[in-house]
């Protein structure tokens, strides 16, 4: 299993399990969470959610998903911008714990910049890591700018990853936010990997994955497994989907098909806004 390893020197499946909207439709609520049991099978043990999904019903889809089955998962969870102080991200935590029905979430990540200031957030992250009520802590949606201003925050270098949105047709982090966190040993956490379904409808990756006897979403994510410290987070609620996303592990891209790839999906020749969805 390819695995990425964190500052800490926690390592981590490079392929996991995203949850965006999973836990929305209580008629697929069985499905969702057979998928994520399957993903667990088949070693997709990083398995990311967030306070926001669906105010706290994925955390609760997810809480049942891995029960009994807590040991094997190293579970990602999310705060929001406006719970991010010191006494508001207590509460927040407790309330994702309960949810989640564990003692620990493995990586709590700040789900994107808000207000409140960085050494209070960070200190927040700290006390709850201190209390063992989370045991690595990061950041989500921060661009090069943001990355920089939390290095020079106390502490702030305790950062573990920051999840951003990439893929083969969103490739604007690799020109300063990629380096950026390359030379600091932080992986990068790939959310919406298919931008939301879209990419696998494009025209050219389309004839790529058949040119090669793939599926476009085996080729989106075989792409982002090349990618040296990239973990990708795909989210589906359909267990076939599962089997389908881990299969891209066992046929990696070869250098030539790489380099095809970026002829059909050119890198950033220029700085740009950091992308969000």
């Amino acid at each position: 299993m390819l695995r990425r390893q964190l500052p800490c020197g926690e390592s981590v499946p490079a392929l996991g399990q995203g949850t965006w909207h999973i836990g929305d439709d209580p008629r697929r609520r069985q499905a969702e969470i057979a998928a994520i049991r399957r993903g667990l099978d088949l070693g997709l043990t990083l398995v990311d959610t967030a306070e926001m999904y669906g105010d706290g019903r994925s955390e609760e889809l997810v809480g049942e998903a891995i029960a009994g089955r807590r040991d094997e998962v190293f579970l990602v969870s999310k705060v929001y911008p406006h719970n991010a102080s010191r006494r508001a991200m207590g509460r927040a935590c407790e309330a994702s714990l309960r949810r989640l029905r564990v003692e620990t979430i493995d990586l709590y990540l700040l789900h994107w910049p808000g207000s409140v200031p960085l050494a209070e957030t960070v200190q927040a992250f700290e006390a709850l890591r201190q209390a063992g009520k989370i045991r690595h802590w990061g950041v989500s949606n921060v661009d090069s700018d943001g990355m920089q201003a939390l290095w020079r925050t106390p502490g702030g270098s305790a950062a573990q990853t920051d999840q951003v949105l990439y893929h083969l047709g969103e490739r604007g982090i690799e020109w300063d936010l990629r380096p950026w966190l390359r030379e600091r040993g932080l992986p990068v956490m790939a959310y919406s990997p298919f931008n939301e379904g879209r990419l696998l409808r494009a025209p050219a990756l389309v004839a790529f994955a058949r040119r090669h006897g793939r599926t476009p979403a085996q080729v989106a994510l075989g792409w982002l497994l090349a990618q040296d410290g990239v973990i990708a987070i795909p989210k589906t609620g359909n267990a076939a989907r599962v089997e389908e996303n881990a299969a891209a592990l066992s046929q990696p891209l070869s250098a030539a098909q790489l380099a095809e790839l970026d002829t059909l999906f050119a890198p950033p020749t220029a700085a740009s806004p950091l992308v969000v969805i």
